[in-house]
């Protein structure tokens, strides 16, 4: 089991480090740079060249890539903003806070409320329960979040007037002020991560209750509801936790489209106005983040699943 994490953790840094070559490439192939967006029509003569002096955008590419990487590899340091000049680990770390609010918010409702879905659904096969809840789920998977999030608008803020159409807090505002500014943004997101976990969730089920152990279970004379909580839904959990790991990760880090439609100050906001800025340091700080996120998320949902099956354990180690 040690060597399978020892693996696990030298593909993680690799995925990291590809990611991240990745995004300086790309970034840097783009037309321009925060020099030329920052200057807009005066971007030209000495005054360019002035600007990218000041930035060090006058040195090789490979040589800004490495000086950056070594300060995150040594020191931790994310690097400083050039359109800002602000210090990025500050920058990354008000606005990763936003987002966790709004990510574990929806994660705490959304993830049971998927499960308890799933094993309804199961337990109701083919009936008017099931029938109802996998429409619903289907309608949830397959509208785009953007057209979700804008009929939430629609209906709770332009018609009914409960909650705020757009979030006008400041990004470094108090969490608590944060509240009724993040209601429809979670139910967005509660409606789509639901989805995916509820239809795993339901699968598995449904193989489990069908198998033989559980079979003999209700032959024994088991309780009906022991068979399903303590036997049939800790099995049927095994393959969406994989499902359930990669929707975390999503939360943290896709969740752009949302933070744009709600004007929600998070990183995925910064993310995008980075992007427009040519801000290179700070894109390439963001994709790591939430790389780091994503391959995190996969080895825990690894571990979790070699700590529930045993045999999976044993095969493996």
């Amino acid at each position: 089991m040690l060597k399978l994490i020892l693996n696990r953790l030298v593909l993680a840094i690799l995925t990291l480090v590809a990611v991240c070559t990745l995004v300086f490439g790309v970034t840097e192939a783009l037309p321009g740079d925060v020099c030329t967006a920052f200057l807009g029509r005066n971007a030209q003569g000495v005054r360019l060249e002035n600007c990218r002096t000041q930035r060090e955008l006058d040195k090789p590419a490979i040589e800004r890539f490495a000086t950056w990487g070594y300060g995150v590899v040594t020191a931790g340091d994310l690097g400083r903003s050039l359109k800002r000049n602000k210090s990025i680990n500050k920058m990354v770390g008000s606005r990763m806070r936003n987002t966790l609010l709004l990510a574990t918010t929806a994660a705490l409702i959304g993830i049971p409320l998927a499960i308890l879905l799933g094993v309804l659904a199961a337990l109701r096969r083919d009936r008017r329960t099931d029938v109802g809840i996998s429409t619903g789920a289907i309608f949830a998977m397959t509208l785009p979040e953007f057209v979700t999030a804008t009929l939430l608008i629609y209906v709770f803020a332009i018609q009914l007037h409960w909650f705020p159409a757009v979030t006008t807090v400041r990004h470094n505002a108090p969490l608590l002020d944060f509240l009724p500014n993040i209601v429809l943004p979670v139910i967005t997101l509660t409606l789509v991560m639901s989805a995916h976990i509820l239809r795993m969730v339901r699968s598995a089920m449904i193989d489990v209750m069908a198998s033989d152990f559980v079979q003999m279970a209700q032959l024994k004379g088991v309780p009906y509801w022991r068979i399903v909580f303590r036997h049939a839904l800790p099995n049927a959990m095994l393959p969406a936790i994989n499902i359930i790991a990669l929707t975390i990760a999503w939360l943290l880090g896709g969740v752009v489209i949302i933070e744009q439609v709600f004007n929600y100050p998070g990183i995925g906001t910064l993310m995008i106005s980075a992007i427009y800025d040519r801000d290179l340091p700070l894109v390439q700080a963001i994709a790591l983040v939430l790389a780091a996120i994503y391959v995190g998320a996969n080895l825990l949902a690894d571990l979790a699943s070699l700590a529930l099956n045993p045999r999976l354990r044993t095969a493996r180690g």
